[in-house]
């Protein structure tokens, strides 16, 4: 609940202030709305298997969460990247940023983040529920996670697998490589600035971004050394 409140306050703040109506707030709005559905996507299931104590979900609830799972969390990587791009923007070209980043412009890249995650994910969840599901479809996990669910099936799943590799390759390092080089550059323009009070004003316009992007990739890499150390 406070995960939501916290969010929704964000959106509703951001859309009542017309000062805040700018690219920066624009971005931090969708990454609010995508964290109010990342978050109901699994939340409430684990609550009612904290609560209840049922712990059975159906195959196409399963699915149908795995979907949303991967497809809003493919999404926010993106909209970060996105962002990283309108700080590099708003402090290596201040005097462009107003002329580049229009509102067509941060429609069309909050948009093509969330098409290109629906579609990545989509399309993996295509072929996933084309497999079949019998016998011990127990999965060890607190929500329908892809490795678990190519677990439970008997079919060969390694090209599903490739894809899902290919997938991770593409929307994780990709994003992280193209985040990395947008704060190189902050980072280079930040250090040309004579003053000490210039510098840490233009640090602190993107601090939050930068702590969120760490935490985030942090957590990531770590998810993903402990599933392929399980795997070994």
């Amino acid at each position: 609940m406070l995960t939501l409140a916290g969010n929704g306050l964000i959106i509703a703040i951001v859309w009542a202030e017309p000062r805040l109506q700018i690219p920066v707030y624009f971005f931090l709005c969708n990454l609010s709305f995508l964290e109010i559905w990342y978050t109901t996507t699994v939340i409430p299931k684990l609550l009612e298997t904290f609560v209840v104590a049922r712990t059975a979900i159906c195959t196409p609830c399963c699915l149908l969460q795995a979907f949303f799972h991967f497809f809003l969390g493919t999404t926010e990587f993106f909209i970060l990247t996105v962002m990283s791009f309108d700080r590099y923007l708003a402090i290596c070209k201040p005097l462009c940023y107003p002329t580049i980043m229009t509102s067509k412009l941060c429609l069309q890249l909050a948009l093509s983040s969330w098409v290109v995650g629906f579609t990545l994910v989509f399309c993996h969840v295509v072929l996933l529920i084309q497999l079949p599901f019998c016998g011990n479809n127990v999965i060890n996990h607190f929500y329908c996670d892809a490795g678990p669910i190519l677990r439970a099936t008997y079919a060969d799943t390694n090209i599903l697998e490739l894809l899902g590799l290919l997938a991770t390759i593409l929307v994780i390092p990709g994003s992280l490589v193209f985040t990395m080089i947008s704060y190189i550059y902050i980072l280079s323009t930040i250090l040309q600035i004579p003053s000490a009070a210039g510098c840490q004003k233009a640090f602190s316009t993107c601090a939050s971004h930068l702590t969120v992007v760490c935490l985030l990739y942090g957590a990531v890499f770590v998810h993903v050394s402990e599933t392929h150390s399980t795997l070994l």
